[in-house]
């Protein structure tokens, strides 16, 4: 498991920059995949060229057969998965730490005398550190989810082309300097196809949280888009219900109105008073 200590390492980081369904990714990651195949595969795996026999003592059959049969070990066939499933989530990584070594600095201008007249503030992490996925850093997360997706079903696809899901025990090989078509025999074929279908099952795990965290980022994204923004105001900055602009067409109607009865007003006092003159004038 040393070898695998410097890559644990730069993952164990990526945690704190992940989605809940990352974590669990990471987890799946290294316990069912880089534990138990540092732990299990010497043990299963070790007798897998040694003890490969064919019913034959031509020399170099065994070795022509075994390379014909097995193109590439088993072991070292998950070891690149694992580290090329890997690759997309550290070059996150590296983006995310770039991300955040910029806003740290934007945070000592800041700081800084005169940095108050700084119109750029942080905007992907806060001031913990930690890293909100949106934005530039959001495309970054799908991309490196969508180049797992197809290095992982890659991988599926090329370990059933090349060998299979199951360890059959016998193999017939007819290739030179092989005499005649001989039949070649693998240690434990039982035991190795438990194996192989265990990773097979764990790979397929990977994929499809994957998958599903992508779904989860897209509908997070829309939803989020979809909210209604409240309209707010100086006087009203919490409610929709503070003043609005009047309507043009009810200005011009209450202006029409407010002009009418200004004139039946000013008829009105005009007819008052000719009539308390003539009243007067017939007094006298």
């Amino acid at each position: 498991m040393g070898d695998w200590g410097f890559l644990s390492s730069l993952l164990d980081k990526v945690q704190s920059h992940s989605t809940i369904i990352g974590k669990i990714w990471m987890t799946v990651l290294f316990l069912f995949r880089i534990m138990v195949l540092g732990a299990g595969a010497e043990s299963v795996w070790g007798d897998e060229q040694s003890d490969f026999i064919c019913n034959t003592k031509q020399p170099g059959c065994e070795n022509v057969c075994y390379d014909w049969t097995f193109p590439i070990s088993h072991v070292r066939f998950w070891v690149l998965q694992i580290i090329f499933v890997a690759t997309p989530t550290l070059i996150y990584l590296g983006h995310a730490m770039h991300v955040i070594h910029q806003e740290n600095k934007l945070r000592e201008k800041l700081a800084s005398p005169g940095g108050s007249r700084l119109l750029k503030m942080p905007k992907y992490t806060d001031e913990k550190g930690k890293v909100r996925i949106k934005g530039n850093l959001l495309g970054s997360y799908l991309t490196q989810l969508f180049a797992k997706i197809i290095i992982e079903a890659g991988f599926i696809v090329g370990q059933y082309y090349l060998y299979g899901f199951v360890m059959v025990p016998m193999f017939p090989c007819s290739k030179k300097p092989c005499p005649f078509t001989v039949e070649c025999y693998m240690s434990r074929p039982t035991e190795k196809t438990i194996f192989i279908i265990f990773m097979l099952a764990v790979a397929c795990v990977s994929l499809f949280l994957n998958v599903i965290e992508v779904m989860y980022l897209i509908c997070t994204r829309v939803r989020c888009g979809a909210k209604p923004r409240k309209i707010t105001s100086v006087e009203h900055p919490a409610t929709l219900s503070g003043p609005r602009w009047p309507n043009p067409e009810d200005t011009l109607r209450q202006n029409k109105l407010n002009m009418e009865l200004e004139n039946s007003q000013s008829m009105g006092g005009s007819l008052d008073g000719a009539k308390e003159e003539k009243r007067l004038l017939s007094n006298h």
